[in-house]
């Protein structure tokens, strides 16, 4: 996947929690921004905010998720203390269960499995054309612990 195609997906990813129902609808992200920014107003006006708590021990998770947060113009922080990788906002519950985090997690794996085509293809290309997990083996057999285990005199 190159990165013209990991955009066009992520624009494809964004039309289907827009709604879109056309074509156009489909490759103008603009257009589909617009639905679910209307989807989060109703919301909103539907039910209170919640103040959510995400835990990304990923920090390409954690940029996807701040962005996203960012774009229906809501407010991402951090309160002084907490880690990196925890991120704060202020959502109504319905918005994050059936739009923001549908959305991430699709959007999420899409930018993952991107950069692991990238890292593999330059690691293969300038250090090592295997780039497969190492072998699995078996525990070498352990002499029981402690001052003289396992010796007899």
């Amino acid at each position: 996947m190159d990165e013209a195609k990991l955009r066009e997906k992520l624009a494809r990813i964004e039309a289907l929690f827009a709604g879109a129902t056309t074509d156009g609808e489909r490759v103008a992200a603009a257009e589909a921004r617009k639905r679910i920014q209307l989807r989060l107003q109703t919301a909103e006006q539907r039910e209170d905010a919640v103040v959510y708590r995400f835990s990304l021990g990923d920090a390409w998770a954690r940029k996807v998720l701040i962005a996203l947060l960012r774009r229906y113009d809501l407010k991402p922080y951090r309160r002084r203390g907490q880690r990196r990788s925890t991120v704060m906002a202020n959502v109504p519950p319905s918005f994050v269960k059936d739009t923001l985090w549908p959305e991430f997690e699709q959007i999420s794996a899409a930018i993952r499995a991107y950069v692991e085509q990238v890292t593999d293809r330059v690691l293969a290309d300038l250090i090592h054309s295997d780039t497969s997990e190492p072998a699995e083996q078996s525990e070498p057999p352990q002499l029981p612990a402690g001052p003289g285990a396992g010796i007899e005199d």
